[in-house]
C-alpha cells in the first residue's frame, strides 16, 4: 500500500511479499496480462507491459516465469478477461482510501472490498468522494545503501530523463515523481537502469495531499484491519491511504 512513509512500506510491501509470493506472483501475472492484450508482447514498444516486468523483477519473479505468463497472453483467444476496477471510501475518522483492483469477476470483488471497509467501521463512498485528495503520480524509489551514485548527479539524470522532481529527504532513499503517464515513467526507470542504479519500485500512484493522524486506539485497529484484509486479496492491485502511519 502507498502512504506516508514511504521506504518504509515498500520495505513492509517486500516482507509480505516474501512470505506470500504466490499472491504477489499471481497479482503481477495479472497484470502482465492486461498489458500484453492492450500493447503487444514486446516490452520495447509496450511502455507498460516494460513497467510490469520491472515490478516483477523487483519481486524476484523468475524470467521464465515472466516470459511464460507474456507468450500465454498473447496466444489467440486463450486466458481470462480482467478488468480494472477502482473504489473510493472512507475509513475510520475519515481516513480516504482508495482501492484499485484487477479482476475476472467485479461482484466477487466489489463484496469482498465492501467487507473490508465494513469490518475496519468504515464505509465505501461514491466515485470520486476521496481520489480529489490525491495527486496522480509516476514514483520510482531508490535505496541510498544501493545507490553508489552522486546524489546531485542522480538528480541531475532523473530530471534530464524527464522526471518532475527529485527527492532526498527520506533517510532511506530517494525518491522520483513523473508525470502520471505509463511513457515518461518508463523513460526515467530506463535512464536509471542504463546507469545501473536498481529501483524498488516504479509505478503510477496515488500520493495524499495531506495526512490524517490517529490516536484513538480503536481507530487505529480498525484501519488497520481493514488494509490488511484489502491487503490478502488476490483481487487488490494497490491500496492508497492518507493515514500518517
Amino acid at each position: 500500500m502507498s502512504g506516508h512513509s514511504k521506504f518504509a512500506n515498500i520495505k513492509h510491501k517486500k516482507e509480505k511479499n516474501d512470505a506470500a509470493k504466490g499472491k504477489i506472483f499471481t497479482i503481477i501475472g495479472r497484470e502482465i496480462a492486461v498489458a500484453v492484450k492492450e500493447g503487444g508482447p514486446d516490452p520495447s514498444n509496450n511502455f507498460k507491459l516494460a513497467t510490469v516486468i520491472a515490478k516483477a523483477k523487483a519481486n524476484n519473479m523468475p524470467n521464465d516465469t515472466i516470459e511464460r505468463g507474456i507468450k500465454k497472453a498473447a496466444g489467440e483467444g486463450g486466458g481470462v478477461n480482467y478488468e480494472y476496477v477502482t473504489y473510493e471510501g472512507y475509513g475510520p475518522n475519515g481516513i480516504a482510501i482508495i482501492v484499485d483492483a484487477l479482476t475476472d469477476n467485479k461482484n466477487r470483488t466489489a463484496s469482498n472490498v465492501r467487507s473490508a471497509f465494513t469490518k475496519g467501521k468504515g464505509n465505501i463512498g461514491t466515485q470520486g468522494c476521496v481520489s480529489y485528495m490525491f495527486d496522480k503520480k509516476g514514483q520510482i524509489i531508490i535505496d541510498r545503501e544501493e545507490c553508489d551514485m552522486d546524489e546531485d548527479e542522480l538528480m541531475m539524470l532523473v530530471l534530464d530523463a524527464g522526471a518532475d522532481d527529485f527527492s532526498a529527504e527520506d533517510e532511506e532513499s530517494y525518491e522520483v515523481l513523473t508525470a502520471p503517464d505509463d511513457a515518461t515513467l518508463e523513460a526515467v526507470r530506463k535512464a536509471l537502469e542504463d546507469a545501473k542504479i536498481p529501483t524498488l519500485s516504479a509505478e503510477i500512484t496515488m500520493i495524499p495531499q495531506n495526512y490524517v493522524t490517529l490516536t484513538d486506539d480503536e481507530a487505529i485497529k480498525c484501519i488497520q484491519r481493514t488494509l490488511d484484509l484489502l491487503d490478502d486479496d488476490d483481487d487488490v492491485q494497490a491500496v492508497y491511504h492518507n493515514w500518517d502511519e
